[in-house]
């Protein structure tokens, strides 16, 4: 029986567990002081206290590093890449604390896992899988409407491939058989075409797509062209951004990111209502248009995320979208249990680990 170690910093916590084989066995979330946050500029600063967090879980728990089979820890933004299960090693370490793309809690992780491994009196092996940075558009999916301008792919990759490998379960097939469309709902919406394991096409979702509890996703771009040039003396760049990342979607409308809140006042507000039946039929829409590009072989549409625990929400979406095949459920978060099998399927060679090739992998 393996026993592996999960990192998975938040921007205020840092969730870890311990696995044994594929069950979780102690799971903690341990929630960081404000100002230790806020103290920092950067996030690599926050290294040592939130080391610290993992070395005390561990010492709590009875546990030293020599105990442990491997170490999974979340992905950071590093740059595009193929899904899949990878070995931590120094490179992507550096990388990790002086070149992200992206300023983000989930860099910390693979630093600390392999900070941590090196304490051990064995070769402890450190893997991260399926990052946000997960990249397998086809050409076509890169092509914006201007050439200045290409669409990346940035995802809620480490959910939805977890789903879409227990819906392959599910259906008794091979998940690299399967065609799916895989919905997140979470304070920011993902919809995307997964042919074969590969997700040939994914809105971005900080500003693609469907809004969300918290961002506005697409918007008309003449209207949008004039509010920015009529505020820019008004507001920063930073500001600006806000408004549409953090401060869009329900937030805007509703004065609330939370569903729940959004909800109750729906029940008692038929403004408030239009925006939820809005949010669920731009959610149908999205997965409409996904659907048409896997041609209609299409074994299922999978929906996960936070939002998805709202029998209510999937309902009306459900509603919109029951005659494209069949609706696979899978509330909440998954992305310990996606990390944990990740290393697991390495470690019981189920999967070759891939090494990472650097800035230019693609």
């Amino acid at each position: 029986m393996k026993k592996i170690l999960v990192i998975n910093p938040g921007s205020t916590s840092t969730k870890i567990s311990i696995f044994e084989d594929d069950k979780e066995i102690i799971s903690e979330n341990i929630e960081h002081k404000v100002e230790d946050i806020e103290k920092c500029k950067k996030v690599m600063e926050q290294l040592p206290f939130r080391k610290k967090c993992v070395v005390d879980f561990l010492k709590r728990n009875n546990l030293s590093i020599d105990d442990l089979d491997a170490i999974a820890a979340r992905g950071g933004i590093l740059p595009p890449m193929k899904s899949g299960t990878y070995r931590v090693d120094e490179e992507m370490v550096n990388y990790l604390k002086t070149k992200p793309i992206v300023d983000h809690a989930s860099n910390l992780a693979a630093v600390i896992a392999y900070e941590l491994s090196k304490q051990s009196s064995k070769e402890l092996p450190v893997y991260i899988t399926d990052p946000i940075s997960v990249d397998e558009f086809i050409p076509q999916s890169r092509i914006s409407g201007i050439p200045q301008l290409e669409r990346h792919s940035l995802f809620h990759a480490l959910n939805m491939k977890i789903v879409a490998r227990f819906a392959a379960n599910e259906l008794n097939k091979k998940y690299e058989e399967c065609n799916f469309v895989i919905v997140h709902l979470g304070g920011g919406i993902s919809v995307g075409a997964q042919r074969k394991g590969l997700m040939i096409d994914v809105n971005n979702a900080s500003d693609e797509g469907p809004f969300s509890s918290e961002r506005s996703g697409e918007l008309p771009m003449d209207d949008l062209a004039k509010w920015i040039f009529k505020n820019l003396t008004s507001y920063s760049k930073e500001e600006v951004k806000s408004n549409f990342i953090g401060k869009g979607g329900l937030f805007a409308y509703l004065g609330t990111p939370s569903l729940k809140d959004a909800l109750e006042k729906a029940n008692k507000n038929e403004s408030a209502r239009l925006i939820i039946d809005a949010m669920a039929y731009q959610i149908a829409k999205e997965i409409g248009g996904m659907a048409a590009l896997l041609g209609g072989e299409l074994d299922a549409i999978v929906i996960t995320g936070g939002m998805a625990q709202s029998d209510y929400f999937v309902q009306k979406i459900k509603d919109k979208i029951d005659k494209l095949g069949l609706i696979m459920v899978y509330p909440g978060s998954y992305e310990m249990e996606g990390l944990a099998l990740g290393a697991l399927r390495a470690l019981n060679n189920l999967e070759s680990s891939k090494l990472w090739e650097g800035e230019k992998a693609l």
